[in-house]
């Protein structure tokens, strides 16, 4: 069996943990997509709370950069209101975790002592 079709195999639907997607959108910065949990059945799940995610692009020197973030909210004005907070957080973390990644990178770098070189050169 090829590697693809393993993983692809491995793949499966959690039947518990469905939702049905409505999407929102300034048609500028803004994406707020409220999550409607649903049954197997596709009909609405009253055990479980929705969810809002919103989603935006900041522009890098190398490019759009995607966020996408949880907003603890229960309409779409609380959604709207909470939005510019949310992604600020987000941002923060994801500089925070490239800062991270960069003083890992860094402490993995090995500079060779002088009694290295000296070997190295005779």
């Amino acid at each position: 069996m090829s590697e693809a079709r393993r993983v692809v195999g491995e793949l499966s639907v959690d039947a518990n943990n469905l939702y049905r997607e409505e999407s929102y959108t300034d048609l500028k910065v803004a994406s707020l997509k409220r999550l409607v949990p649903v049954t197997v059945a596709g009909e609405p799940d009253p055990s479980r709370q929705p969810r809002w995610i919103a989603q935006t692009q900041l522009m890098s020197q190398v490019g759009p950069v995607p966020v996408s973030c949880l907003i603890e909210a229960t309409t779409l004005q609380e959604a709207i209101a909470k939005f510019p907070e949310a992604v600020g957080r987000a941002v923060e973390e994801m500089i925070e975790e490239a800062r991270e990644m960069q003083r890992s990178e860094a402490s993995r770098i090995v500079v060779p002592d002088a009694a290295s070189m000296r070997k190295i050169i005779s």
